[in-house]
């Protein structure tokens, strides 16, 4: 077995009707007015599976290469839960326009529909041009009938959370939450690795084939929570020079580091890949079991093998900001909670 070292990946774009013009020119591809949506930046889902473009595995699909080498990559926690394959799929999201309103189920419901994962997820906006929002949950008590009176309407954006944005802001999604991203943001997506979405209404929009898309009415009712939240925003504080753990969820933890200066990072505890997203700024991920480093830009990912999961991030110039997604799979008893708290106070 070849020594494992962050992957990198070659371009996996979507274009999709609502989609935009700044994927391209921020990954420093040769730009065109072709609506990118959405670009999946690690991914073993089997319609897009991501390639690698670095080191020994460089032109394999990232599937093959966990099948050859599971534990060492996933973890041997995530493989007892998940077997081989990689829970999650991180995305760059582009919304020109409006995405649809959209629901997922939860775990059991997909399975039972779909024999797939359900889907849970989480935002962080990057940029957000002037007025732009996004929808996330209900405003009011909403019954099943009034949700489908309010399709056949059109009135269904009347009931829901409308929530203006900017750039830093984070929203995690549960499986059943009603969401929808709008025109203007530009976000990082985590979330489980499935491809199940129930789309609820589209402004009686044409897809890219010129005829309406799909509406997904029934289903969607049946995966919908109705709960009304008092807040919807994940509130955080801004550190500098630490990984600030913003969602803390049984099925995927995320931080975001905002960093100057050189910083260790050791997730091996964790027994969990790592899947690190630069989003301003580039710097170098340097192992520390070999020194191997790789340069991870902005607008790019990597997936850090859990077996080398002790590595630096090196700024090359000023600020870098990334957000890291991972498996949590220690303890959560008491003692592990004791661990947990040390080793977050202690970065």
């Amino acid at each position: 077995m070849p020594n494992l070292y962050p992957f990198l990946f070659h371009p996996n774009l979507h274009s999709i009707v609502w989609g935009g013009n700044r994927l391209k020119p921020w990954k420093g591809m040769p730009s065109d007015q072709e609506p990118i949506g959405e670009s999946w930046e690690v991914s073993a889902v089997p319609s897009s599976v991501s390639v690698i473009s670095n080191g020994a595995f460089e032109g394999h699909d990232l599937a093959s290469v966990i099948a050859e080498n599971p534990e060492e990559i996933l973890g041997k926690a995530v493989c007892r839960r998940y077997g081989n394959r990689l829970p999650l799929l991180v995305k760059f999201i582009d919304a020109e326009k409006d995405l649809s309103i959209q629901v997922h189920p939860d775990d059991a419901m997909a399975q039972r529909e779909h024999g797939k994962l359900g889907k849970t997820e989480m935002w962080y906006v990057i940029d957000a041009k002037p007025n732009a929002y996004l929808y996330s949950g209900f405003k009011k008590a909403v019954t099943g009938e009034e949700y489908k009176r309010r399709i056949a309407d059109g009135t269904i954006t009347e009931v829901l959370a409308r929530h203006s944005v900017k750039s830093g802001d984070i929203f995690y999604i549960p499986a059943g939450r009603v969401h929808a991203i709008c025109g203007g943001i530009l976000l990082a997506e985590v979330q489980q690795s499935s491809d199940v979405t129930y789309r609820i209404y589209d402004y009686e929009r044409l897809g890219m084939d010129g005829k309406p898309r799909e509406l997904h009415t029934e289903l969607a009712v049946k995966a919908l929570d109705f709960k009304v939240e008092d807040e919807y925003r994940t509130l955080y504080s801004k550190t500098d020079n630490k990984a600030k753990l913003v969602v803390d969820s049984p099925f995927f933890s995320v931080r975001v580091l905002d960093v100057t200066a050189p910083f260790h990072r050791d997730l091996m505890k964790y027994d969990s890949f790592v899947i690190s997203m630069c989003m301003r700024g580039s710097c170098y991920i340097q192992l520390r079991s070999s020194d191997e480093k790789v340069l991870l830009k902005e607008g790019h990912s990597c997936l850090i093998p859990a077996c080398v999961a002790d590595y630096d991030v090196i700024p090359i110039e000023g600020k870098v900001q990334i957000l890291d997604a991972f498996i949590d799979n220690m303890d959560r008893g008491l003692a592990g909670k004791i661990t947990r708290f040390l080793h977050l106070s202690s970065k």
